[in-house]
């Protein structure tokens, strides 16, 4: 059964296993999320559920907004987000899922955005290489050097490796392992590193596996 939730990146640490091993761990407080929305094969064509997290004041949701969660008797939620379930059946417009919807040993894929790194050169964003650092070289070490558009065609390629902007992008990481799950707190541990500033938004949903 697939299982989702949407969290909050509290930060990193480390555990200790049974055999005194560290583990690095994201700390996350999943929920509790509540259930806005619910999709059907019958009526909409495919099986998904919308969950709203994070309570916020009714004046700073749009109308449309506000339209909608009134609609299901849910409270002012900032986040939303669809996930499509294999079986929708037991869940019902109002329901709260908790992180007890995962336990230690799932495996999970967390998606969130990457932290925003500001403009950067070619060398830390693409990991590119410098010019020689010989004489004659000037101040252009690192610049990205010549483009190979000549008279024909002329001009850039569309995706071609520049200077810009480096993160504030979407990124899965998949294959995690559930290190530890205290429902009391809603706090889910991770094994290792996942997307995102401390306080971001991210978004649970456990490994499926192809075949």
């Amino acid at each position: 059964m697939v299982k989702a939730i949407i969290g909050k990146k509290v930060g990193m640490t480390q555990i200790f296993d049974d055999n005194g091993k560290v583990i690095p761990v994201t700390v996350i407080e999943a929920g509790p999320c509540t259930v806005v929305q619910k999709k059907t094969d019958e009526t909409d064509g495919y099986d998904a559920v919308q969950l709203g997290f994070m309570e916020i004041k009714e004046r700073k949701l749009s109308k449309p907004e506000l339209g909608h969660l009134k609609k299901a008797g849910v409270e002012a939620k900032k986040h939303l987000k669809e996930f499509r379930l294999e079986d929708t059946g037991s869940l019902n417009v109002g329901d709260e899922l908790k992180a007890d919807v995962f336990a230690e040993g799932d495996k999970v894929d967390v998606t969130g955005i990457s932290r925003v790194k500001g403009f950067q050169g070619v060398i830390k964003r693409h990991n590119q290489g410098r010019n020689r650092m010989t004489h004659g070289g000037g101040p252009v070490h690192r610049h990205a050097g010549s483009m190979g558009a000549g008279t024909s065609p002329g001009r850039i390629f569309k995706g071609k490796q520049m200077a810009g902007q480096m993160g504030n992008e979407q990124v899965t990481v998949q294959n995690l392992d559930v290190i530890k799950v205290d429902p009391n707190l809603n706090m889910i541990a991770v094994r290792g590193a996942i997307p995102g500033p401390r306080g971001g938004v991210v978004y649970l949903k456990n490994t499926v596996k192809n075949g």
